[in-house]
């Protein structure tokens, strides 16, 4: 079989969806499922729809595309504010988009007038991560006259955050944007259907048991795909973070010396490396992969492994422990980071594992701890 490989476990995929469907649904809160860490991949797709997600999202129209292409016909929202270069595309394959900017709702106003559709906006609001999102005090405004666009249905609102700046969803700042939803509501006399709070990172905060306030949508991709939260990367309770599994061969196994000799400059990537401890010499091993289809940083190796670096199509391995014979297979979980590269990457084959009956315990997973 080709090797690099990624192996995706729908079993797993579906397990998590379903389960934090139904937790949430006991919150009153529907769940979009993201697929952009997975390329906007039809069987994954299909699995969360068929775990009970009330849609799908995705930040690039082209994945929408693509799933359109294979008969999804769920419910589909552009996450990414369009481009005005894209706008006819978006209105022809995406029911809902998000959106910030008043001139891109215009455009995509005129483009859903010559297709004779209707197109849905969801208007985010900024609220203190600094992506994107409009100022809160100009949301009114906006909505004033995305209302007077035609063809286009305002659906409501929502934010994002833990993004770009790492601020948590709270009772504060999910507050706000239920007061704003209210607010909206009463001076326009509309009400809004959606009130999306956010992305995986809100989990904490939607099962905490407090007031939830006026928000009844949250994006999940990450939670779905790895069964982590985004904020500590840490597993969630009763989920699979073992979904994906990163399988690369051996090319080379050298026993060489831990620290480079010569004059040091910058790596291929420009970076200053740090002195290295001299632990004399170590088995090292390269496979086949390197930064252009991962990110090293976010792979967990096999138990008494150690990731050394990587280049562009290299990933070095520190074997010493375990050295393995050139052609040997090993495999690596990863974080949201490395899924999507290797998700993106067309040097990394995409293999469905073949449906196995699931143990009594498949409810209760055990996350096994490595360490290195």
């Amino acid at each position: 079989m080709s090797a690099p490989r990624l192996v995706i476990d729908l079993d797993k995929i579906y397990h998590n969806a379903r389960t934090l469907v139904e937790r949430l649904a006991e919150r009153d809160i529907l769940v979009t499922g993201v697929t952009k860490a997975a390329l906007g991949s039809p069987e994954i797709a299909a699995t969360m729809l068929r775990a009970g997600v009330n849609g799908l999202g995705d930040s690039r129209v082209e994945n929408i595309q693509a799933m359109r292409s294979a008969n999804i016909s769920a419910a589909m929202t552009l996450l990414r504010s369009p481009m005005l270069s894209q706008v006819t595309q978006v209105v022809a394959h995406a029911d809902v988009s998000f959106n910030t900017e008043i001139s891109v709702i215009r455009q995509l106003s005129l483009a859903a007038q010559v297709t004779k559709r209707k197109h849905g906006v969801v208007l985010m609001v900024e609220l203190g991560d600094l992506r994107e999102g409009i100022m809160p005090d100009a949301i009114a405004s906006i909505v004033r006259e995305t209302l007077s666009c035609p063809n286009i249905v305002l659906k409501g609102i929502g934010t994002n955050l833990a993004c770009r700046s790492g601020v948590s969803p709270g009772t504060a700042n999910m507050a706000e944007l239920s007061a704003l939803a209210e607010s909206i509501e009463d001076e326009f006399d509309i009400t809004l259907e959606i009130i999306s709070g956010g992305n995986s990172a809100n989990l904490q905060w939607a099962l905490s048991g407090g007031d939830i306030g006026r928000i009844n949508n949250v994006r999940l991709g990450e939670a779905i795909l790895l069964g982590c939260e985004p904020l500590h990367r840490e597993a969630i309770n009763g989920l699979y973070t073992d979904a994906f599994t990163l399988i690369a061969e051996v090319i080379e196994s050298k026993v060489k010396p831990s620290q480079p000799t010569g004059e040091i400059g910058q790596t291929a990537f420009g970076i200053q490396p740090s002195s290295v401890i001299d632990r004399g010499f170590i088995t090292q091993e390269i496979l086949a992969i390197g930064q252009q289809d991962i990110d090293p940083s976010g792979l967990k190796p096999p138990c008494g492994i150690g990731i050394l670096g990587a280049s562009s199509d290299h990933l070095i391995l520190d074997s010493t422990d375990h050295a393995h014979a050139v052609g040997t297979e090993l495999e690596f979980q990863l974080n949201y980071s490395s899924l999507l590269r290797a998700m993106t990457s067309p040097f990394v084959a995409k293999v469905v594992k073949e449906k196995v009956p699931m143990s009594s315990s498949a409810s209760v997973p055990r996350h096994k701890q490595c360490n290195i």
